[in-house]
């Protein structure tokens, strides 16, 4: 099978099979494989900026929980909040 019918088929699969849709993973590791298989230029245009635009957010989305979990932590230490399954 040639490379890019490889790929189609997997994406393919893996829109319709209700194991590969549970798989929160799954996406990242077709991108992968896609960028193994398939060179730059054979990989279409409008693919590239989808998965483009998909590594943004992520990236985003990481920067907003990590800035989300250090305000959290800051709160946490200036407030001494009684806990009441803490031992005295």
């Amino acid at each position: 099978m040639a490379p890019a019918r490889m790929i189609s088929f997997i994406e393919s699969h893996a829109s319709q099979c209700d194991i590969c849709i549970a798989d929160p993973d799954l996406h990242q590791e077709i991108t992968k494989i896609t960028e193994i298989i398939l060179p730059e230029s054979k990989i279409p245009k409008a693919v590239r900026l989808q998965q483009e635009q998909a590594e943004e957010n992520e990236l985003e989305a990481e920067e907003v929980n990590t800035e989300e979990t250090e305000e959290e932590e800051e709160t946490e230490d200036e407030l001494d909040i009684f806990d009441p399954d803490d031992e005295i």
